[in-house]
């Protein structure tokens, strides 16, 4: 039997509770492979001969900055290709999502978004076998909460 799915607009809100940051807009964009997520600041750290990633999401120029440094020891760095056809080495980092009061496991991409509308992007790998798209939507996770 066929799962199904649930189905989701181009823009949403998303929580990202590991990351203290809920009701988080989203652009969701099945021409990216990848989720991406705005970054002001990363540093790999040596601690105890492994390497940490100290990152903040975010940045001051966002309402839902909070400034918090998060520690990833589960990392890896990435080549990827951009919108624009460059290609750049990325941060990636797992942590959960919440839509639709679901949590998901989800991966991000570390990437500077400070020019771009949405600060966080929901590719295709994230999307797949969940959520079916609806282009004439919006919101549809968020309203639902409310």
């Amino acid at each position: 039997m066929k799962k199904s799915l649930i189905t989701i607009g181009t823009i949403d809100r998303i929580d990202l509770p590991e990351l203290d940051i809920f009701d988080l807009e989203c652009k969701i964009d099945t021409g990216a492979y990848t989720s991406t997520i705005h970054y002001s600041k990363a540093d790999v750290v040596e601690k105890d001969g492994k390497s940490q990633l100290h990152f903040c999401v975010l940045d001051k120029w966002h309402p839902q900055f909070n400034d918090t440094v998060h520690v990833a020891t589960d990392f890896k760095e990435k080549k990827v290709r951009s919108s624009n056809g460059e290609s750049q080495i990325r941060y990636m980092v797992k942590t959960k999502a919440v839509l639709f009061g679901k949590t998901y496991p989800i991966t991000f991409t570390l990437s500077n978004r400070k020019k771009m509308r949405f600060p966080v992007l929901i590719g295709k790998k994230f999307l797949k076998n969940k959520f079916l798209v609806d282009v004439a939507l919006k919101n549809v996770s968020f309203l639902q909460k409310e």
